[in-house]
């Protein structure tokens, strides 16, 4: 993955939760997926080892958001790069998410995993 991954990121959350008929807010989660493997291209890449996205829809209508990538370490929410440019992404995440969590994978690396809730009824 590259950041051009971003971009088609956003697009295949769209249309995967669209096609799902997804309740709860799309661009929410679009959002929170897009920032995940953006972190993921920046700071997650090895040679030889690929980023993966996963979307699963929980039965109360949640919706979990992984993004697994080959470093085993865990990303700082709120740790601004040089020039103030990175380091929000997390911190958008957290105001999205009802949680966000990370934990090492068994074979390589760490999974970042979100999770959205839907609305009720106004």
């Amino acid at each position: 993955m590259t950041t051009r991954s971003v971009p088609v990121t956003r697009i295949h959350v769209r249309r995967r939760l669209t096609l799902w008929n997804w309740a709860g807010d799309v661009e929410d989660a679009v959002l929170v997926a897009s920032e995940l493997v953006a972190n993921a291209v920046v700071h997650g890449r090895a040679p030889g080892h690929e980023l993966w996205l996963r979307l699963a829809e929980l039965e109360g209508g949640g919706l979990i958001v992984d993004v697994s990538d080959p470093v085993r370490a865990f990303p700082e929410p709120g740790r601004v790069g040089i020039g103030g440019e990175r380091g929000r992404g997390l911190l958008v995440v957290t105001q999205l998410a009802e949680e966000l969590d990370w934990f090492l994978r068994a074979e390589v690396g760490k999974t970042v995993r979100a999770r959205l809730g839907v609305a009720g009824p106004s």
